[in-house]
């Protein structure tokens, strides 16, 4: 994602995009972004996105682990179904991956990483950035807020002696709730581009950066953490409305959302009556409602 004087593009061109990811058709995942920070912006956006995909996961798996009591062994099915044959939109390609060998006394190695999340600073920084434009990138900066909930565990532990809450397990079929987690993962997965979207439009007008949305879309689709299947459909969005406000507002994705609002509203119910925090699900769904909600009244 370099940025900078437009005429320095040109003499590092060819070197950068050789050794550059490339996708199954073999274009790079590399151009020129913006001039200034335009490119240094793009990535702290692709950043934030991250701490939210990651956010997410972990709370499908606390869902599935707690709520469900099921197995690593089962867990890690489940996330390589969504890798190789659950949504295909949601296919990302490193879920649960090192889960560690199971057998006679031997923890998964998932059970064996403290639980306290560090940080580098760019989820911060894409937050900070989302409240000085105003942009309510909500997703993300919940999931920047549990990493620093997760980081005091000394004060969890005293606490979890002292507060109480529910501590139940999901009563129903386990197979269809773990489908509603597949939906509701899915369409937060989307609320999560929608707002770091917003953002780098926002910053566009801001800074008078000419971006290219689509564009940007298609150079995340390897080499990168956050790399989905459906980034070639957000640049299919941007062709199609280069203005669009948000990609819920475009049919593709409006349809898969309202396909995946049932699971998304079972989910974070269904979370809320087990105590098990979900900041992400539960901040992509009000989000989704907000920017739905209108008393009606004219503007």
């Amino acid at each position: 994602m370099p940025g900078g004087a437009p005429e320095a593009w040109p003499l590092v061109k060819d070197m950068f995009q050789n050794i550059a990811a490339k996708t199954s058709d073999g274009s790079p995942c590399c151009d020129w972004v913006g001039e200034n920070g335009a490119g240094h912006y793009v990535k702290m956006i692709h950043n934030g996105i991250e701490y939210g995909d990651m956010q997410l996961i972990a709370e499908a798996y606390h869902l599935m682990r707690d709520g469900l009591s099921l197995s690593h062994a089962d867990m890690h099915r489940v996330f390589q179904c969504l890798e190789q044959g659950g949504p295909a939109e949601l296919s990302d390609r490193d879920y649960q991956r090192h889960h560690g060998r199971q057998g006679r006394g031997r923890a998964a190695l998932v059970e064996k990483i403290l639980d306290a999340a560090g940080q580098k600073g760019t989820g911060k920084w894409t937050g900070v950035n989302s409240l000085d434009l105003g942009v309510p990138v909500t997703l993300i900066t919940e999931a920047v807020y549990a990493r620093a909930l997760s980081a005091l565990k000394d004060e969890r532990v005293v606490a979890a002696k002292i507060l109480k809450g529910p501590r139940g397990k999901f009563r129903k079929e386990t197979r269809p709730f773990v489908e509603n987690i597949h939906k509701a993962l899915l369409a937060s997965k989307i609320v999560s581009y929608a707002q770091g979207f917003m953002l780098m439009r926002e910053a566009a007008r801001e800074y008078r950066w000419q971006l290219d949305f689509g564009g940007i879309a298609l150079m995340w689709r390897s080499g990168c953490i956050i790399r989905s299947a459906f980034l070639e459909r957000i640049k299919e969005a941007f062709d199609r409305k280069p203005d669009l406000a948000h990609l819920l507002l475009d049919e593709y994705f409006r349809g898969i959302v309202q396909k995946c609002q049932t699971s998304w509203r079972r989910v974070v119910m269904e979370a809320v009556r087990l105590g098990i925090p979900a900041p992400a699900l539960s901040a992509s769904l009000a989000f989704y409602d907000g920017i739905a909600a209108n008393d009606c009244r004219p503007t």
